[in-house]
């Protein structure tokens, strides 16, 4: 493709995406398409000659588009956001146009530098102890791999990476039954073994227990089992549950465990001041990680772990074959041995864009707004018969489930409720998932897409309550 015929076409793309975003509300947010429906249309072979842009363009529209469901339609209220806004968009154009691989300083001071400052801003935004340091990853999974490796490796002087784990004994990791399942999957890729996750009862808020935390890890050390660290979560997957942390805290402390804290959802929440409770405790944590690309209004991906001890990070992750030196050496900072990747994209512009072009103050009005959303959602809950709450709602998730009079049967209940899902996505006029919350089916309406308005609540609910009126 010419740069003439790049230009035409991306000023063409530009209106596509205004147009997109003005218009997505005309779309159904769930994708209405069958398994195989697309992949149908698709030749079975590629094209052995080249094929003009606009041809590519029209399958696009015609046969990507009816196949995507739609995050930032203001009536996606499933799962966590993955939000995006104007600003996020633009820096993610100029990102992929640089195309620069930002794996050490000198492959491109200014993403190294910027993402130093831009993570020392956000530590300061959302109250962390100033002498943390931040580090951009892809996601919170990888994050928490990379405390959980992190802890394996100081807790054996860094001997697992040298010989392995053969001869050493078990090593435990300890998190509630709420916390979320790349806890498990670190566990496994750590070489540490489902079996040696223990799962923590929750309270009635679906919170961890400390006592049984510590129950568990005394267990562990009568069987010569070597307790190695704890997951505490802030806003779990399920009910945006939020654990005690200053008793875990304490607890690891006493133990000598490693404390990671997962606040990859509700991290956001500490922009407001009002809700740094959620932390009180944090300088008993070692490493701690939310994501700034699920509640914070910038594309995916992008993760802010945050780490008190860098030198054990960094001699976790360290590599340094002939032709990754460099003459800069300690002076900076090559952000490819703080983690997984060799490879890092600029990841670092499109939050200093968003948080530039937003404040500080814009950030926390929008989020403050969707909380306020869920807690207006949770009051119309409470005044129906024939619908209850699951779960507290601390923050912008609300859980609940219909339940008419005389249907009690726990399985009936689960399958009206079930039903209920069906049918309200099957109208394409929102999107809602679930979860089990104490064995039962609880619906989860998520008020924190970026441009959600109390219309839209009140629009999606209402849908709700005559989808279930309706099956009953």
């Amino acid at each position: 493709m010419e740069l003439s015929e790049f230009r035409r076409q991306a000023h063409s793309l530009v209106d596509w995406m205004a147009d997109y975003l003005e218009h997505v509300r005309d779309y159904p947010v769930k994708s209405q398409v069958q398994p195989g429906e697309l992949l149908a249309q698709l030749p079975e072979s590629p094209p052995s000659e080249a094929e003009p842009f606009d041809v590519v363009l029209a399958d696009f529209t015609d046969i990507i588009m009816p196949g995507i469901t739609h995050w930032q339609h203001p009536r996606f209220f499933a799962y966590f956001p993955a939000n995006s806004s104007p600003p996020s968009l633009l820096a993610e154009m100029l990102t992929s146009t640089l195309g620069a691989q930002c794996m050490s300083w000198q492959t491109s001071p200014a993403a190294t530098e910027l993402e130093e400052r831009v993570m020392q801003w956000l530590g300061g935004m959302i109250g962390l102890p100033p002498e943390w340091i931040g580090v951009i990853q892809d996601t919170a999974s990888t994050a928490t791999l990379c405390s959980i490796l992190t802890a394996r490796e100081k807790r054996s002087e860094f001997a697992v990476n040298r010989s392995g784990l053969t001869g050493s004994a078990p090593l435990a990791v300890y998190c509630s039954s709420e916390t979320h399942s790349s806890i498990e999957k670190a566990v496994k890729i750590a070489g540490l073994g489902r079996e040696h996750l223990r799962k923590i009862d929750v309270d009635n808020a679906f919170a961890l227990k400390p006592n049984a935390l510590e129950a568990a890890i005394r267990a562990d050390q009568d069987q010569g089992i070597t307790p190695l660290c704890t997951v505490a979560t802030l806003g779990t997957t399920g009910s945006t549950a939020i654990d005690p942390l200053r008793r875990v805290g304490e607890i690891c402390r006493e133990h000598g465990l490693w404390l990671h804290v997962d606040a990859a959802f509700a991290g956001t929440a500490l922009l407001l001041e009002d809700f740094r409770w959620m932390i009180d405790g944090i300088e008993l944590a070692d490493t701690f990680v939310f994501n700034p690309h699920k509640w914070m209004f910038t594309n995916f991906d992008c993760s802010a772990y945050f780490v008190r001890d860098t030198e054990a990070l960094v001699r976790t992750f360290e590599i340094l074959p002939e032709y990754l030196k460099t003459a800069e050496g300690s002076r900076v900072n090559n952000y490819r041995d703080w983690g997984l990747q060799l490879g890092r994209r600029f990841r670092a512009l499109k939050l200093w864009f968003v948080i530039r072009n937003y404040g500080v103050a814009g950030l926390q009005a929008m989020v403050r707004r969707h909380i306020t959303l869920a807690q207006h959602l949770a009051n119309e809950i409470e005044q129906l018969d024939d619908f209850e709450l699951l779960a507290p709602v601390p923050l912008a998730v609300v859980c609940f489930r219909f339940h008419p009079a005389g249907v009690d049967d726990p399985t009936e209940l689960d399958r009206l409720n079930e039903s209920l899902l069906e049918a309200v996505n099957g109208t394409g006029r929102m999107y809602l998932t679930h979860t089990k919350l104490a064995g039962s089916y609880a619906l989860r309406m998520v008020t924190a897409q970026t441009n959600v308005s109390e219309e839209d609540v009140h629009a999606g609910w209402g849908l709700i309550v005559r989808a279930a009126r309706e099956l009953t």
